[in-house]
């Protein structure tokens, strides 16, 4: 089956269930679990948004043109609270206006340790299990990717924001008492958290009082002992038996592959 990769496609299931975009199809990767797996990059990639083929992916899947036109590829993605809509400076407002300002959850999560993260509300519990969290739970629902990045700096200052990916995919993760945590993280940024509504605003961030926490289960065979990337620019033939799949990494007993930076990447699909 031949077509270009996108991120893995999950549903919250014990265990999660996995597919693989290729193109418009859709290969469900649960049921190849402990079986020999092929997979050839082409050596074409196109553009995820505006297709053209290209020589080199941006921001796992843009042609250059797209990376630097394209607000979705702005450094305030990644870091919100520097949203160039409120400074002015948004080279799409009407994208921002359709992706930027609808209610997101501000979280905390259990990857390869506690660290606190934010979604859009429709992106629960997907990005969660993006990044591989095993445990999860939702702090606040806030009403702009602006404001839940502030909320998410002032939680940030005591616990951290990124995942240890090596130790996620080792499954080198203690359980955390996310409730009490969040308590812990509320009543240390109480000032923090009241300073900033007086200034967004009451109602722009909600505590979700009743959340419970989400346990996630992985289709797992074997962790690995040593994390080997494998990288498709180098050895364009992945092959395998596919011991895994975590957060967006297949992981076989030649090595990992994190299929989400391949984004945009024509393969065929030979297992």
């Amino acid at each position: 089956m031949l077509g270009t990769l996108s991120k893995l496609k999950s549903e919250l299931q014990a265990p999660v269930q996995y597919g693989l975009p290729l193109g418009d199809a859709v290969v469900p990767l649960n049921p190849f679990l402990g079986q020999r797996v092929q997979m050839r990059y082409t050596g074409r990639i196109f553009c995820v948004h505006c297709g053209r083929k290209t020589s080199k992916s941006f921001d796992q899947g843009y042609c250059f043109p797209c990376f630097r036109s394209l607000a979705q590829c702005d450094t305030c993605i990644v870091k919100p609270e520097q949203c160039h809509f409120a400074q002015g400076t948004c080279r799409e407002p009407d994208w921002a206006q359709q992706f930027c300002f609808r209610s997101h959850t501000v979280y905390l999560a259990n990857s390869s340790g506690l660290k606190v993260g934010i979604t859009r509300d429709n992106q629960v519990p997907t990005r969660w299990i993006d990044q591989g969290a095993v445990q999860a739970l939702p702090v606040f629902n806030v009403d702009s990717r602006f404001h839940s990045g502030l909320v998410e700096i002032t939680l940030g200052k005591h616990v951290a924001d990124k995942t240890q990916w090596q130790a996620m995919l080792k499954n080198q993760v203690t359980p955390v008492d996310l409730l009490a945590e969040r308590d812990r993280l509320l009543q240390l940024c109480a000032l923090e958290l009241d300073v900033l509504k007086d200034q967004v605003g009451a109602t722009a961030l909600t505590p979700i009082a009743d959340a419970q926490v989400v346990q996630i289960e992985y289709p797992v065979l074997q962790y690995p002992v040593k994390v080997s990337s494998i990288n498709l620019d180098k050895d364009p033939l992945l092959q395998g038996v596919l011991l895994g799949i975590k957060g967006q990494y297949l992981m076989l007993d030649t090595g990992v592959i994190n299929i989400r930076k391949y984004s945009g990447y024509e393969v065929e699909w030979m297992a």
